[in-house]
Parts: C-alpha cells; structure tokens; sequence
C-alpha cells in the first residue's frame, strides 16, 4: 500500500496539475478519488465501504450544494430586482470625496460579521460594492481582494457563521470566551488593514461627471426606489436572528423575485429564466452592462462538483485513516508554547490546503491538540484563535479551495488575480504569531 503521505502528495499533484493545466479543477478531485478508491480497495476495504463513504459525503453537503444553487440565483436576483443597481446609484451620489476602498472594506466587515457567511456577504452586498468601484475605475483584483478580506471576517469571529460554531464545539468553549481572545488579534489585524486600504485608496477618486453618466444610464435602465432595500435589509435581519442560510437564501430569493415583477415589470418567466441562467443589464451604457452579470444557478454547476468532489476526497481520507500519521508526526516534540501556537497554525494551514476545506483543517487540530494544550496550561480559546487566524483566513488564497470555487463565478477572476490584494488574510497570521512570540516565547515546560 502506498504510504499516506505519499497518497495525499499525488492527489495534490492531481489538483494543482489541474489548475496549471487549466483542466476543470473536479477532474483533478476525480483523479485523486479514483486513486485513493483503488489504494483503499488493494488495502482490504470492500467497494459497497466506499461506495457508503460516497453517499456519507453527499449526505453531509447536500445542504451546502444547494447554497451554492442558490448563491447563483441570488446573484441574478439582486440584479433583476434592481436592488444592485438602486445601491450603486444611492452609493454614487455620496461617493464623491470619499475613500472608496477604506469604505468598502469596513463596509463588508460589517455585514460580515452580522451575515455570518463569508461567500453570502460577497454575492450580495460584494456584488454591488464591486460594481460601484470598477465604474469608478478600481481595478478588479484589487476591488475583490479588498472585498475578500472583509467578507471573510464572518468566518473568522460571527457568531452565525458555520465554521466558528464548529470550532466552538470541537474545543468546548463558547462564544463570549472564545471573543474575549480573539479581539486581542482582531482589532489590530482589521486597523493595519484599514491603514493599508486606506493609502492604496487614496489614488483612486470619483468625478462627478462620470459619476452622472452612469446615474442616469441607471435611471434609464431601472425603476429605482428606497424601497428596493427592504431585499438586503430581510437578509441582514433573517442572519442576525440566526435563520439558517438555506432558510434566508430561499427567502431572499422569492422577495426579490417579488420586487423583479413589481418595481421592473418582469415577467415571471424572465426572472425565472434570469434565476437559472443568469442575467445581463440593459442600460444605455455598455460599461455599465458589463457589470450588471451574472450567470445564475447554471454558472454554479462547476463549483458544485468541485465542492462535492472536495468532500468525498476527504471523507474517503478519514476511511483509510491517511491524515493520521501526518498529524501525529506534526504534534511530536513540542515543549514550549509559542511552537506549540505555531505548529498548530502550520497544521491548520497543511490540513485546509491537502483538503481544500476548512473542515479539516478546524476538526484535525482542534481534536487532536487539545491534550496538548491542557499539558502547556494555554486556554482552549487560543487553541480556536490559532486556527481562525491560520487555515481558516488563509482559505480563500488557494485557488483549489472551496471557498475560492465559490468566489469565482461570483466575482468573475479566481484567487490567483485577487488574492495578492486579500490584504487581511496575510496580516492576520502575521499578527497572531507576533502577538504569541512576545506573549510565550519563554513558557517552556520539560517533556
């Protein structure tokens, strides 16, 4: 039998042989499940194991890949409402003077944070936000980096978001302790990148008169209305009271599909039709058309096998016990604290990167190093702390990973274009291992 590493290494090559060779990246998930069924079944697992593991996978995700259909049709339907549009032309007339890519950052940590889904803030308030700051003519992979890094607060600290709940329960701690910690890398990781946003922003400035011309291609395009926000205002209210995502993306989506047919005159049909196969702008100015996209639920159908492909990967992993070698060689001769704090954020990073989720890369070490950190007397709050400001911020920068699958078809470019800009998910790893150095540099204990 091949080793586990050795297993882990070829689906690797598999997947980053996809991307280099622009292959469709399921393909390369295929190839790496077809490698390990086969190295499984050679090691004594029976075919009807396997095929249960399959089934076991799909079970766990449907949920998830129905989110991902209705991400898509949200996308269309914040469009065909007019809800995008009525944003941007409401963003444009206070945009003059100010800081666009400060503001959209603090913007998106906002919503983030009460939103609770990194990728759900991006294909909503993103969307518009995006298209307000490439009409005023902010590159597009800066303006979805800066997006990026605030959407993925969510992920890091909300406490509606999926994975921190995960977290909170895999260490046994809850929110109020696991906030107290986390506040400590939280506020200046979100201050240094507010600084640096805020200089790169400033050559970026709105003129008046371009502004107009698009506020009135708008007005010709869409009936605009304060009223159309009452669409982002359900799905902010729906996530603060902590309504489950496929809950308020449902909602969401027959509100506005609502507002399509009463504020801009759709047919049914054609918000059906936009629902399913995206939908396209019509105003007089063709720069503006360009951003008003979006390719509906058909556009999602890639990232939907290449999440499930992700997750059966992983679960046959855990079938044939291949990550627990790799773990338990990354947890030996630790004897201080900061290496403790270390190893587990390089653990975090591996596991997210081998799995592309941040599922493994949270359960693994929080699992396994809790021990470790009762033996060194370290909180099981920053054991959780090390794992959001590691594998799960760092997520969205490996093109092969779900939550970049996701952002692509939403955004239009894939992580390698904007992940040199995702400031955020390079400052926060920085912070938390300075922050650690100065704290427990000296904490060594004999082992």
């Amino acid at each position: 039998m091949l080793k586990p590493i050795v297993i882990m290494l070829i689906c690797l090559i598999f997947i980053v042989g996809s991307i280099i060779m622009s292959i469709p990246l399921y393909l390369g998930f295929l190839a790496g499940i077809i490698l390990t069924v086969a190295v499984l079944y050679k090691s004594g697992y029976s075919l009807r194991e396997m095929l249960e593991t399959i089934i076991s996978a799909f079970i766990n995700v449907k949920n998830l890949l129905i989110i991902i259909l209705f991400i898509g049709a949200t996308t269309s339907i914040w469009l065909s409402s007019g809800v995008v549009p009525t944003i941007i032309y409401y963003g444009f007339t206070y945009m003059e003077g100010v800081n666009f890519l400060l503001a959209a950052f603090l913007i998106m940590c906002a919503v983030a944070l009460f939103m609770g889904t990194a990728v759900g803030t991006i294909s909503t308030v993103g969307i518009s936000l995006s298209a307000i700051g490439l009409t005023i003519g902010i590159p597009q992979n800066l303006m979805v980096g800066v997006l990026v890094s605030g959407a993925f607060i969510a992920d890091k600290i909300s406490p509606l978001s999926g994975l921190v709940n995960l977290v909170m329960t895999t260490v046994k701690r809850d929110y109020k302790e696991v906030f107290r910690v986390m506040i400590v890398t939280l506020i200046p990781t979100i201050f240094i990148t507010a600084i640096i946003y805020y200089l790169i922003g400033a050559n970026y400035t709105a003129e008046a008169e371009s502004l107009t011309v698009y506020k009135e291609a708008i007005l010709d395009g869409f009936n605009i209305s304060p009223a159309l926000l009452i669409l982002p205002g359900i799905v902010l209210i729906l996530s603060i009271v902590g309504v489950n995502s496929l809950k308020t993306f449902s909602v969401g989506v027959l509100v506005g599909a609502a507002l399509s047919v009463v504020f801009q005159k759709e047919s049914l049909p054609s918000v059906i039709n936009a629902l399913i196969f995206g939908y396209r702008g019509n105003t007089p100015s063709v720069e503006l058309n360009d951003l008003l996209v979006s390719g509906g639920m058909i556009s999602m159908i890639e990232a939907i096998f290449m999440v499930a492909g992700a997750f059966i990967l992983i679960k046959l992993f855990e079938k044939g016990n291949v990550l627990v070698p790799l773990t338990n060689k990354l947890v030996y001769g630790i004897n201080n604290r900061f290496a403790l704090i270390k190893r587990t954020g390089f653990m975090s990073v591996l596991m997210t990167a081998l799995t592309c989720d941040q599922t493994a890369g949270i359960i693994l070490p929080a699992s396994i190093l809790q021990d470790k950190y009762k033996e060194m007397e370290l909180d099981n709050a920053i054991l959780a702390r090390t794992i959001f400001d590691t594998g799960v911020i760092l997520a969205p920068l490996m093109p092969w990973n779900i939550n970049s699958f996701l952002i692509k078809p939403i955004m239009g470019i894939t992580a390698a274009h904007y992940a040199p800009y995702a400031v955020l998910c390079y400052i926060c790893p920085i912070v938390t291992l300075i922050i650690s150095y100065i704290k427990y540099r000296d904490k060594r204990i004999k082992i």
